[in-house]
């Protein structure tokens, strides 16, 4: 009983401990959710450019930027990444500040420019502090801990969506600029949390020059093909909120309500289910494992979607729950064991380089989501959902067969004597 209680005091001591990263994180997703809903309608209200300039112009901005996680992944490794992470909020704090200021082409692009290199800063090292948190924990906390972020960006997003939405109701120019100011408070906040409250943790020092940084990862045959197949499923990811819309509206004829409810319970279930879903798995399979599950779930939801054609009118919103409830499972399976395997993946002490590389699963993934599904459904309206299908299909298959080329992972009771022994990492 005695080593019990101690056992329960430890974690509570550690759970104490993590609370600020999770504080910095929900505080950070509420400043992204407040200015979500206003995007590229701010600059048409403070501006007087076009909608289809504006959008040239922070396309163009935001591809410039797409060099920084290079840099900054080396930063993180010597570093380490609790400043780092720091430095991109108060970037992007900085940056929606200066929309305040925004009048024209000029200014547009240096807003958008601070805010973005900002964003790449922070997303290219809050994983490594995130994992470095979770090392304290020991082997196995790391998919715990990516369950809980997620979780905490779920909640703090949708909040600060919610509160714009409903701010937004009043057509007012000080209502535009409040929202801003709140998202720049919101990341200045979140930065001073990181520096004054979140706890250092050891940072392993990066190995001797050529096993180490960028020519190292090259070499790395193993990982680039982990980041390969995760921009798969990264693509997978971001597909919802891009194609449900207009797919339910255009592609069905269904009514235009069902998009909003349903992306609110996609948003609902990542906010209070993941952590349950990856406990759930991690005690039943490796994280490579689960990241096929997932595959097959993204697959299962575009045959699903594509077969809503057939159904009657009444059937057509039981079913489309059904398939966001299949499409958020999967979801909520990836994120954490995808960041988690990535992490112990990486060497010690490349840890930020690796993790900044893997961050680019996302941001292709992010470019070219958009185009796909404009192309393939204008050409037809079944053809995104096979592209994605067949694509989701692959991703498990070459998750499956990438599985033994991965570093051995730390291994629960339920699955351990299980056939799912990995072979040591090789970088041939």
């Amino acid at each position: 009983m005695a080593q019990a209680a101690a056992t329960d005091d430890g974690t509570e001591q550690r759970g104490r401990k993590g609370w600020p990263l999770l504080a910095a994180v929900a505080v950070d997703a509420l400043g992204m959710g407040l200015y979500l809903p206003l995007s590229l309608l701010y600059f048409l209200k403070v501006t007087d450019l076009d909608l289809a300039t504006i959008g040239v112009l922070v396309s163009v901005t935001t591809a410039l930027t797409l060099p920084v996680p290079i840099i900054i992944g080396r930063l993180v490794d010597r570093l380490g990444p609790r400043l780092v992470v720091a430095s991109g909020q108060t970037l992007q704090g900085l940056g929606f500040l200066l929309y305040l200021a925004v009048s024209g082409p000029s200014s547009l692009v240096v807003a958008v420019l601070v805010t973005t290199v900002g964003l790449r800063v922070y997303w290219s090292s809050v994983f490594t502090l995130v994992a470095d948190q979770a090392d304290a924990e020991g082997a196995d906390a790391k998919d715990h801990w990516f369950a809980r972020t997620g979780m905490i960006r779920e909640t703090g997003g949708g909040a600060g969506a919610l509160l714009a939405g409903i701010l937004l109701t009043i057509d007012s120019a000080r209502v535009y600029d409040g929202l801003i100011l709140g998202s720049a408070l919101a990341y200045l906040v979140a930065a001073l949390v990181v520096v004054l409250a979140v706890p250092p943790t050891p940072h392993a020092p990066p190995p001797a020059e050529g096993h180490s940084g960028h020519r190292a990862l090259l070499r790395d045959r193993p990982y680039l093909a982990l980041i390969g197949t995760c921009t798969i499923f990264a693509l997978c990811s971001s597909f919802l909120a891009l194609s449900l819309p207009v797919y339910v509206v255009q592609g069905l004829s269904g009514p235009e309500w069902v998009p909003g409810p349903l992306l609110a319970l996609n948003t609902l279930l990542l906010a209070t289910c993941t952590v349950t879903l990856t406990r759930f798995l991690r005690r039943r399979c490796t994280r490579a494992r689960a990241i096929a599950w997932a595959g097959g779930l993204w697959t299962l939801w575009c045959a699903a979607s594509a077969a809503a054609v057939l159904l009657p009118s009444e059937a057509l919103v039981p079913c489309l729950v059904a398939v966001v409830v299949c499409y958020t499972a999967a979801e909520m399976i990836y994120g954490p064991a995808s960041n988690a395997l990535a992490a112990d993946a990486a060497p010690a002490g490349s840890r930020g380089t690796y993790l900044a590389a893997f961050q680019y699963s996302f941001a292709c993934a992010n470019i070219l989501a958009p185009s796909l599904f404009g192309l393939l459904f204008s050409q037809n309206r079944l053809l995104p959902w096979l592209a994605v299908g067949l694509l989701a299909a692959l991703g498990a298959a070459l998750m499956l067969r990438l599985e033994h080329r991965l570093p051995q992972e730390h291994q629960t009771p339920e699955h351990k004597s299980g056939p799912q022994n990995i072979a040591p990492k090789s970088t041939a």
